[in-house]
């Protein structure tokens, strides 16, 4: 059994997969090819969305809006702790301050209520300026976008949404990279649209955002590539990595209905897992559930790992405990909900081509721990 089944869906499509690298081989070009600016316009079409810009990575296409808007020290940023660091981390690379909000205990996505407490209080204390909020759209599962964006609004602030985990998800039949001013995905090999190396996208209507972060993405570069205009990094997307997402792309659709499969299937025998709200749907990055305890959990883990069914914790420690992050004078006790899920969590098998006889083995595991 795999956490992640990369080799079933390679079968599918490998064929043209080498088809493509073939193509590429004999046209002996690798960088910001046809391939890339296809997969740019599928994309688009996909999420319709005016602009995709493809960079080398969902770290990246966090980190070259934020450079476009020009956000750097004194600013503050609001985002979640409970998630991978990058989403915190290209903040504090620009120099500019994460602010941290605590999560909702049944979506794991940002609490909108403590949103609204962390803005204000930081407007108050006077030490920052508030400047944007990235939202994470934890294990596929979109934030409450109306929400934040009159949160946003009142405030004047942007927002981009950390799309990493959940292309192809949903709200009300809108597709997730379409909120906020901007979104940034991932196409690392595990996600549900995921490359075989390193990529991602920045996805918006903004027109100068577009041709700013497309600039910023090639050293700042936009008409004469030897002449910056605006202080840039190197944030392309190779053609290699652009061939073998538009081949996965075909198959897209019918993998995340499948997913959605496995994710109802689950759902039959264990109600500790992660909610999905009404009118939502989720790109089932992961599938997650919660015991009541840390013991509970590695009881659970190590029944798991004795009948040698793959799991993760995903996430063992909240970003403001992880010591990077000790700058900003967090401690424990500060984000409840966050931390208590980094105790308690623990993600299962989740991808297209699980079957049923491996998910009954997974549940049976599940309830014997109970």
């Amino acid at each position: 059994m795999n956490f992640i089944d990369l080799e079933a869906q390679q079968q599918k499509i490998r064929k043209k997969i080498e088809a493509r690298f073939s193509s590429i081989l004999d046209r002996g070009s690798y960088i910001m090819g046809p391939e890339v600016f296809e997969l740019e316009e599928r994309l688009a079409d996909y999420c319709e969305v005016k602009h995709v810009i493809s960079c080398s990575s969902g770290t990246d296409a966090l980190l070259i809006p934020l450079m476009a808007w020009g956000i750097g020290p004194g600013d503050a940023v609001f985002t979640t702790p409970f998630t991978y660091v990058a989403t915190a981390e290209v903040i504090s690379l620009l120099g500019a301050t994460p602010v941290f909000v605590d999560v909702y205990d049944s979506t794991f996505n940002i609490d909108c209520e403590k949103l609204k407490i962390a803005i204000e209080r930081t407007i108050i204390n006077g030490k920052l300026t508030p400047k944007a909020i990235i939202p994470v759209d934890l294990f596929g599962v979109p934030a409450r976008y109306r929400l934040i964006s009159e949160i946003a609004k009142k405030y004047g602030l942007k927002i981009i949404e950390d799309a990493a985990q959940s292309f192809g998800a949903s709200i009300r039949n809108k597709k997730a990279c379409t909120f906020g001013d901007v979104a940034a995905t991932s196409f690392y090999p595990a996600k549900p649209l995921g490359c075989y190396g390193d990529g991602g996208a920045i996805f918006t209507n903004d027109d100068n955002l577009a041709a700013q972060c497309k600039a910023i993405r090639i050293h700042g570069t936009s008409s004469d590539k030897y002449n910056s205009e605006l202080i840039g990094l190197n944030g392309r997307l190779d053609n290699m990595q652009a061939a073998v997402l538009l081949e996965k792309l075909t198959i897209f659709d019918e993998e995340l209905e499948m997913r959605n499969n496995v994710n109802h299937f689950y759902r039959k025998f264990l109600n500790n897992a992660q909610y999905i709200p009404e009118e939502y749907s989720s790109a089932h990055a992961i599938f997650s559930i919660t015991l009541g305890s840390n013991k509970k959990r590695e009881l659970l883990l190590d029944r798991l790992n004795l009948n040698s069914i793959p799991n993760v914790v995903y996430y063992k420690y909240p970003i403001h405990l992880m010591k990077g992050f000790n700058y900003l004078g967090y401690a424990n006790g500060d984000f409840p909900v966050s931390e208590k899920l980094s105790q308690t969590i623990v993600s299962l098998p989740m991808h297209p081509y699980l079957s049923e006889q491996n998910i009954d083995l997974i549940v049976a595991t599940i309830k014997n721990n109970e």
